[in-house]
This record gives structure tokens, C-alpha cells and sequence, in this order.
């Protein structure tokens, strides 16, 4: 797999080094797509690599803590066009608590998956896996203890895919992401071992 990153969209100022990627968000930016709210957004800046890898698991440390703005998000995402991706991240809420949470977008239209969490968690590490046209997305406060948000099936995924982080404000609003301990390796969401397959 190359791990070679280009910009889908870019934002509104970056750094990329070695070991630490900062995105800087321009204002009224975000991923979004119909349902419920009956608007479309599809202009967040999204970093990506590529591959046709079917299995494999992608994990990242986010560093929010310049959030302050309601929806104000980092983390990571598989953009494969504006009517198929998914994203996982940490969005603002208040001073009190903001939401831990998850979307899937199937052609064209979005759901959101969340639960609260304190407003003083400012870090957060999502692992995000493949197998074959499913996908699992987990998150840990600690890098080492991870817990499943979701499992899902992308009704685009099944070939040549881009994935990697995003950051946004939808909001009028603007702050600096951080990403770091970007790794690449085997697919550590195992095969599922419980009830068989139905027979066709």
C-alpha cells in the first residue's frame, strides 16, 4: 500500500512533517448528505491515500483542543465521492459535552450515529478497518483499549478506495486539528467466528 496522501479538498492552511499532520478549517465546511436536515454540504478538506488492499486497519491520534464552535470535528474518513463515504470524529457541542460519533453515507443519503462524551476529552484515537466491502470503525481514549462504534457495509467499497482524515467547521468557525501516530497495517478486525452464514 502506498502511503502517499493527496488532497481532495484542501483547507484552509496546513503543515504535513514526518510524524504530524495539522489542519487549520475554513469556516461553513462540512460532510453531509440530505437526510433529515434536507441540505447538502460537501466541502471539508479531506487527506487521503489509496489502495485495492481488501484487508487491513488504518489508525490515528486526533488532537481537537482548539475546538470551540458547535460541529466543530476532526477525524478520520473513507471519501470514495460525495454520495459514498463514511467519517468518524469528535464534533462540539458546548462547554459541556460534545458528541462522539459516527456517519455512513450509501448513495446519497447520510446517517449519524452518536453518543455524549465530557467537553474536556480533547484527544481521541480511531482505528478504522477493512474487509473486503465491510468496515469496522473503533475509537480509545487511550491508543490501546479500543471500542466499536460501528460496523458497516459502503455500497461503493468493494474495489479501489481512499481513506485517511478530514477536518471541518460547519459553523462560522475555524481551528487547527492535529494528527499524529499515523499507522498502516494488518487487518485486525478478525473474521466473524459466531453464527454461520444462512444458506443461498
Amino acid at each position: 500500500m502506498k502511503n502517499q496522501w493527496t488532497w481532495t479538498r484542501m483547507p484552509k492552511a496546513c503543515e504535513i512533517t514526518e510524524d504530524r499532520i495539522s489542519i487549520t478549517t475554513l469556516p461553513h465546511t462540512d460532510l453531509w448528505q440530505r437526510t433529515y436536515y434536507h441540505f447538502r454540504n460537501d466541502n471539508a478538506p479531506v487527506l487521503q491515500m489509496e489502495t485495492e488492499e481488501k484487508y487491513f486497519s488504518f489508525t490515528v491520534k486526533t488532537d481537537f483542543r482548539e475546538s470551540h464552535q458547535r460541529f466543530d470535528q476532526c477525524g478520520i474518513v473513507m471519501y470514495l465521492d460525495a454520495e459514498n463515504w463514511l467519517k468518524a470524529s469528535v464534533e462540539y457541542e458546548n462547554e459541556h459535552f460534545q458528541h462522539l460519533g459516527s456517519v455512513v453515507t450509501n448513495h446519497g443519503y447520510s446517517d449519524w450515529a452518536t453518543t455524549a462524551i465530557p467537553a474536556d476529552i480533547k484527544e481521541m484515537y480511531y482505528r478504522f478497518s477493512r474487509r473486503e466491502d465491510d468496515y469496522c470503525v473503533e475509537c480509545s481514549y487511550d491508543g490501546e483499549h479500543y471500542s466499536q462504534m460501528r460496523i458497516c457495509h459502503m455500497a461503493e467499497g468493494a474495489g479501489k478506495i481512499r481513506f485517511g482524515i478530514y477536518a471541518c467547521s460547519p459553523e462560522d468557525s475555524s481551528f487547527t486539528a492535529v494528527f499524529t501516530e499515523m499507522k498502516v497495517g494488518e487487518c485486525v478486525w478478525k473474521a466473524h467466528d459466531g453464527q454461520q452464514p444462512d444458506e443461498v
